[in-house]
């Protein structure tokens, strides 16, 4: 376990974004969970049996948001024949009693939804149900206009890489920063947080010129370093490429932990396949989720489900959706030839190295695991050799950051190195990460620059809160060089 001085971040810190989350955040997480599960036991037909056991999950479900509510006792996780649960007690029995809004922060959030996991793994009709699914692609579709003005970009700036391979160093560290930061304002569509927000906002938050707004708005950005890192790995690879044997080459792989569904890991495969077609990458191996979680991250299901998207956009773009039926909007827009063909391209171009071997998904149970990242050596030694064999795991989002910095009240000068701990200097790994501020944990910044955030308007002034990083309108990207010597050979 990595362990700093720095205190945990709780539901109980008035000054802290936790508490505005176990208060309100959660009820409408659960009630929209609910009202999933719901509508899902209204259209079981004559499965007695299945629509028996689903409300009994609505039941559960229905205590579990009165339990947040009022504060009630955490209470040990069902055992659902997972191996994790043993884990989550344990963790549970060391820092307990806990209730709700009196609860480290992290760990609080991650027990909610592993709670929320167990009531459908014990069922026996409804044990893969993902009640966010139908959340995650109804976004998907209302972010329709930057699908398809990405489409069409990828696929230009692609027939232009093949046209021109000469070696333009300067517009291709243009190009890799550009496919990282639009990685990185991808998860503006980050569900949990969109409890108010409608598509047409969600809309506007995305697309090429609110990207290039957004560029003044990163904090940190080691995207020069993340940079080189591949493309010292590429060219040491050309070397030796020289001494093997023709046809002989060894595998350059980039990681990413994935963040959410729909539109950001639309986002994400934009990114694996221009580093694959760039060279910077022989491989990308993608890192879902293998239970619903934090509302809107990547299971495998949610890979199949943009695809098939993709391949049969007319119906999924052109369809009113049940909402729009019912508040009489008029059908959208058909797609234009030039649409259907750029989605076509990218259907094509990712079903192909998906069945290459290019792409890989590995989802793996320590992901959903609570706490931070810095247990990855102890907890899960085989994931963590596995990925010391790639030059660059990319972590999305800000779980995700939360969980490399353990979601510490760090002095926010700390350098992201030292933050992330036994996964920083001397690790054997290279991380990226890629992150739009949506809570309090922030390391790496200038002195001063936390202190000038919180003194603008809006940013929490002398409150002690620092409102600045909770709205996504900020971002970080930082990297740490956990095998220099080894890319740099």
């Amino acid at each position: 376990m990595h362990d700093a001085e720095a205190a945990s971040y709780s539901t109980g810190e008035r000054t802290s974004f936790a508490w505005e989350t176990a208060r309100e955040r959660w009820p409408v997480i659960l009630t929209q969970a609910i009202d999933d599960v719901y509508r899902s036991v209204q259209e079981c037909g004559d499965d007695k049996e299945k629509e028996t056991e689903g409300r009994v999950i609505v039941e559960k479900l229905a205590r579990l948001k009165y339990d947040v509510q009022h504060d009630r006792p955490l209470e040990p996780i069902a055992d659902d024949g997972e191996s994790d649960v043993a884990a989550y007690n344990a963790e549970l029995a060391q820092l307990g009693p806990l209730s709700w809004l009196k609860a480290p922060w992290l760990f609080a959030e991650c027990y909610l939804f592993r709670r929320m996991s167990t009531y459908f793994k014990l069922s026996t009709h409804w044990s893969r149900y993902d009640p966010f699914a139908r959340q995650k692609i109804r976004t998907f579709r209302s972010s329709r206009p930057a699908v398809l003005e990405l489409a069409a970009r990828y696929g230009e700036l692609m027939q232009q890489m093949d046209a021109h391979k000469a070696d333009d160093f300067a517009a291709e560290e243009t190009l890799f920063a550009e496919m990282c930061e639009i990685c990185l304002w991808g998860n503006a569509t980050d569900l949990s947080l969109l409890t108010n927000l409608t598509y047409e906002d969600i809309q506007k938050l995305q697309g090429a010129e609110a990207r290039r707004k957004a560029e003044a708005n990163i904090l940190v950005n080691d995207l020069p370093t993340a940079y080189n890192i591949l493309t010292k790995a590429r060219d040491a690879a050309a070397q030796r490429a020289k001494t093997q044997t023709p046809g002989s080459s060894v595998e350059r792989r980039v990681d990413i932990v994935l963040d959410n569904a729909g539109f950001e890991l639309y986002v994400d495969l934009i990114l694996a396949g221009y580093l694959l077609r760039a060279g910077l990458a022989t491989v990308v191996v993608l890192h879902p989720k293998n239970i619903p979680w934090f509302v809107s991250d990547v299971l495998p299901s949610d890979f199949a489900a943009l695809l098939n998207a993709l391949a049969n956009p007319k119906p999924f773009y052109e369809t009113p959706s049940e909402e729009e039926e019912l508040q009489g909007k008029p059908a959208p827009a058909p797609l234009t030839d030039a649409e259907r063909s750029d989605l076509a391209f990218l259907f094509s171009e990712w079903t192909q190295m998906y069945a290459n071997g290019q792409v890989v998904m590995r989802p793996n149970i320590f992901w959903t695991q609570p706490g931070s990242f810095g247990r990855l050596p102890k907890n899960a030694p085989a994931l963590f050799d596995d990925l010391k064999t790639s030059e660059l795991v990319i972590f999305k989002g800000d779980l995700n950051y939360r969980k490399l910095t353990s979601d510490l009240d760090w002095d926010a000068t700390t350098p992201f190195e030292e933050a992330i701990g036994p996964l920083g200097p001397g690790s054997g790994i290279n991380v990226l990460a890629l992150r739009t501020c949506k809570a309090d944990v922030v390391v790496g910044l200038p002195a001063g620059k936390d202190e000038e955030l919180r003194q603008a308007e809006g940013g929490g002034g002398d409150s002690g809160a620092r409102k600045w990083a909770w709205n996504g309108k900020w971002a970080v990207v930082s990297c740490s060089q956990g095998k220099e010597a080894a890319t740099s050979s």
